[in-house]
């Protein structure tokens, strides 16, 4: 009889332990379920949504399943105002999707100067390179912001920089025909002469392209 009470109290708290586990398994589907909302929320650019689910909770790094965070969301849609709420709470500015994008690389792309600047403040690093090695310079410089490019270069970026295949910021313009931004690289100096690893200068490459203005540009500076 002595053991009678020792096991019946033992008894009592596995069943404790017991009951108790459904209500921490709820925990973590509702942890999983904001989470779920913060990602669809800031996808559809909703700041003020954002803003009340990372204030009840919801973690500001969540991914969707490409990898994307809700910085990387803001930044690629040139969404200011939902990128300084991120900012303010703390989110990864270097974080990458599968991809390898940066919310750096996505506001380059977008060729919005002003989140460039927000995500640069807060420490976005230009160095990073995506899965097929393009930098937030590249980026830029394939749509032609060379208000991007001014921020890269002020912060250390080399004008002359190489990728693997041996292309430059230079080539990245000419490629896609951007006679301004091929005027600022000129004038930051950039090499026309460098060739890519076919032997393709930059002129060689607007002509490919069938850009005849940024070629004569090159051809002639």
């Amino acid at each position: 009889m002595k053991n009678v009470t020792p096991v019946k109290g033992l008894l009592a708290l596995l069943l404790s332990g017991a009951a108790l586990m459904p209500a921490f398994a709820q925990q973590g589907a509702d942890k999983i379920n904001i989470n779920g909302e913060l990602v669809l929320a800031a996808k559809a650019g909703r700041t003020e949504r954002v803003a009340g689910l990372i204030a009840d909770g919801a973690a500001v790094n969540s991914r969707d399943r490409n990898g994307d965070s809700p910085l990387n969301m803001a930044a690629s849609k040139g969404n200011e105002a939902l990128v300084d709420v991120l900012l303010r709470a703390g989110a990864d500015v270097n974080l990458a999707n599968i991809s390898g994008v940066t919310p750096l690389m996505g506001a380059a792309f977008k060729g919005n100067a002003p989140v460039v600047r927000k995500l640069m403040a807060a420490g976005a690093k230009i160095e990073l390179l995506d899965r097929v090695k393009k930098n937030a310079a590249i980026y830029a410089a394939g749509v032609g912001c060379s208000e991007c490019l001014a921020e890269f270069l002020r912060a250390g970026a080399p004008v002359n920089a190489r990728l693997d295949n041996d292309e430059t910021l230079l080539m990245w313009a000419a490629g896609y025909g951007h006679t301004q931004t091929l005027r600022f690289l000129l004038d930051q100096g950039a090499d026309r002469n460098l060739k890519d690893n076919r032997g393709k200068t930059s002129a060689d490459m607007a002509r490919d392209g069938n850009f005849s203005d940024a070629a004569r540009l090159l051809d002639n500076s």
